[in-house]
């Protein structure tokens, strides 16, 4: 994954002016830690799985700097998103956006820049996504499809698109 992207609009009419990616640093562990805590306490309550020390815990253990960019916007932490190598294309993980940036374009651009990056490789994305969660909807609007699942998580995959000119 490059370590700078360009800035990117989000479109006439949003809150959220640009955005850019930057490459995360092994300091950027504790508030991705806590956003994580923040935009998934609902679902996993919902799903009787929350864990204050847990939620954070598992995002420490997993935490990888060299494949994860930290997403800025206004100037400011936005959230983050990791796409790493798996053996049959890329794994998105740890995608998660600050609640007050939700719903207004800036996941779906994100995720448009990423997915442009796999498809110009022609790999496919693998994910997960808790059962019920509102980013279900997000993903299946990218392409992605359920592959299996189980009572909490549903597992995504999306085949490549074919770049076409004039698109």
């Amino acid at each position: 994954m490059s370590t700078d992207a360009a800035q990117h609009g989000i479109g006439p009419g949003h809150p959220v002016p640009t955005w850019t990616l930057r490459r995360a640093e092994p300091e950027d562990v504790e508030p991705i830690a806590e956003l994580r805590a923040t935009v998934l306490r609902a679902d996993l309550q919902r799903l009787g799985r929350f864990d204050e020390h847990r939620v954070r815990q598992r995002f420490r253990d997993s935490f990888s700097p060299d494949h994860t960019s930290i997403i800025e916007a206004g100037g400011g932490f936005a959230g983050c998103v990791t796409l790493r190598p798996a053996e049959d294309g890329w794994w998105l993980e740890h995608f998660y956006l600050a609640q007050d940036l939700q719903g207004r374009g800036l996941g779906s651009a994100v995720l448009r820049e990423l997915l442009g990056r796999t498809d110009a490789e022609r790999a496919t994305v693998r994910l997960n996504v808790l059962r019920g969660s509102a980013a279900q909807r997000l993903y299946e609007r990218h392409g992605f499809t359920v592959e299996t699942q189980d009572p909490v998580d549903v597992f995504m995959v999306r085949q490549p698109v074919a770049n076409t000119p004039g698109k």
